[in-house]
């Protein structure tokens, strides 16, 4: 059918009849069921979605049938598709009922969607999906009507229970996690962690089946999202504030802002400076509580089935330890906001994006150094090995080093190159690296040849 037969969200009324309305999904809520009140002993089931076809319209539509009817239907589309509708019931909003939980639209009135009067198909006409696509990429929300992630910790507690809109960059995306609740119904959970220029990292968490398929699409690190009616709330487990997806959230994956422009390029220059890595320290646990111990082939491959960072113990020789290159190489200057590299001499912060770069600068200089660490079963090359770690394990400070002799460098160097060491390490996936891992050394001494004995044993029992 032409395109001109379609009718437009912001023309619809509920006196047309057999209308087609045409739009890209941007929206859409897990199918649910609630007992029949006309049939005892019969579940009715519904769903909801939201469709857009111009950048200032969109409109919810709720689908109601039987169990086979609506999982069929639910399961023939996604976020991001363009459907047509058919024979639509248009129907004035109840902002008292349905529509609370729905989003918000500017239009009047919401779609109904049976299966004995309506059809929804996916929308065959590609003149019509290209006109549509770029819609996916406007927020539904004025696109400066947003809060920072700073300003959610600014305000605390003053913010819990509120519904607001958030611009953020993803930062990674946790593993899902599916439970049983206590009146025997199964959930699923999975919790991103984003950032911004203000904070580098702030829990979103999301129980919708359909949500939690958007979200684990992302790619992080290189994803920023407009997040319109997130639910926050205070976490007293965390002390701290979290955001969670709800049936009113629409988010906007790469949104065509500006704002969002600026930070996806923050993202990208802070990835690449490995300050979001740096950051990732904050969420360290104490070394004193790690005590499971791998081989390195065992780090690789728990990393490999486990998309979350962990931490361990290896007995292992650094490899590779590059302490007689140019100082420049093992010691750097970072600026202290953005963590960006910059050289001694510097007055200012390079990075274009820097949050603080109309502030006074100031910089951090430490140790800033690439190990290998090799045993029987291989090697996890360039772990990095920074700041008051590094000291911890080198002995000395910056300042220190920097006057040692090459030939005091060398002999430090040699002192952990034949020695096998306890590591404490974090494991982290990363898609920067071939390998797909990567490892940080929270802590490395020399290791007491007894204990490395009694744990090697229990390793070879264990393979």
């Amino acid at each position: 059918m032409a395109s001109h037969s379609y009718v437009s969200i912001s023309e619809l009324h509920p006196n047309f009849s057999h209308t087609m309305v045409v739009g890209i999904i941007i929206g859409k809520t897990d199918v649910r069921s609630f007992p029949d009140r006309k049939n005892i002993g019969v579940d009715r089931f519904t769903f909801g979605f939201t469709i857009k076809d111009s950048p200032d319209f969109f409109i919810n539509v709720t689908a109601w049938g039987n169990d086979c009817y609506i999982n069929g239907l639910s399961s023939s589309f996604s976020i991001g598709d363009c459907v047509t509708i058919e024979n639509p019931l248009i129907s004035n909003k109840d902002p008292e009922k349905g529509d609370r939980f729905c989003p918000a639209t500017p239009s009047l009135y919401r779609l109904l969607v049976t299966e004995a009067h309506s059809q929804v198909l996916l929308c065959a006409d590609m003149d019509t999906i290209d006109r549509m696509l770029p819609l996916i990429h406007l927020p539904v929300k004025d696109s400066g009507d947003f809060y920072s992630l700073g300003d959610i910790v600014a305000n605390g507690q003053k913010l819990n229970g509120t519904v607001i809109n958030i611009l953020a960059a993803v930062k990674s995306i946790g593993e899902l996690k599916q439970f049983t609740t206590s009146d025997g119904r199964k959930g699923q959970r999975l919790e991103l962690k984003l950032f911004d220029d203000s904070v580098s990292s702030f829990p979103l968490v999301c129980w919708d089946r359909e949500a939690i398929q958007l979200v684990q699409t992302l790619i992080p690190k290189e994803t920023v999202l407009f997040i319109a009616d997130a639910k926050i709330s205070f976490d007293s487990f965390r002390n701290g504030m979290t955001a969670s997806v709800n049936s009113k959230t629409v988010i906007t994956v790469n949104p065509d802002t500006r704002e969002a422009s600026l930070l996806f390029s923050y993202a990208k220059e802070v990835s690449e400076s490995g300050a979001l890595d740096q950051d990732e320290k904050d969420e360290d646990i104490p070394v004193d509580s790690i005590t499971d111990v791998y081989t390195v082939s065992q780090l690789k491959q728990k990393s490999q089935e486990n998309p979350e960072a962990f931490f361990g113990i290896t007995y292992s020789f650094i490899s590779k330890l590059d302490l007689d290159s140019a100082v420049s190489k093992v010691i750097r200057t970072r600026c202290s906001r953005c963590k960006f590299q910059v050289s001694d001499d510097m007055l200012s912060c390079t990075n274009q994006l820097c949050p603080a770069r109309d502030q006074t600068f100031s910089a951090t200089t430490g140790f800033d150094l690439l190990v290998d660490i090799t045993d029987h079963t291989g090697t996890l090359h360039a772990c990095t090995l920074r700041g008051p770690e590094a000291e911890k394990t080198l002995g000395c400070t910056t300042e220190e080093f920097a006057s040692l002799t090459d030939a005091e460098r060398t002999a430090m160097k040699w002192k952990f190159l034949l020695e096998r060491c306890k590591i404490y390490m974090k494991i982290l996936p990363s898609t920067k690296v071939k390998t797909g891992v990567r490892g940080v050394v929270l802590a490395c001494s020399l290791a007491d040849p007894g204990e490395v004995k009694q744990h090697m044993s229990a390793l070879l029992q264990r393979l």
